[in-house]
């Protein structure tokens, strides 16, 4: 996969949960598992924008490309 996720390291420097992150974007927490583990196939923008503005972040913090 060339699309890496970092959302672990986010949610830790945040001292966030993945049940407390669920909570607050309005996602599963089945679905925040699976989007940290890197094995969604996408991920909706508006999902994305939720998590970021949860975790005071951009999306280059929880995502980046490797070759």
């Amino acid at each position: 996969m060339a699309i890496e996720v970092n959302l672990d390291v986010m949610l830790a420097k945040r001292k966030m949960s993945v049940t407390e992150l669920s909570e607050k974007v309005g996602i599963t927490m089945a679905n925040i598992s699976i989007l940290k583990n890197g094995k969604a196939k996408a991920i909706r923008f508006s999902t994305l924008e939720k998590i970021c503005e949860v975790l005071d972040c951009q999306p280059g913090d929880i995502f980046w490309y490797e070759k």
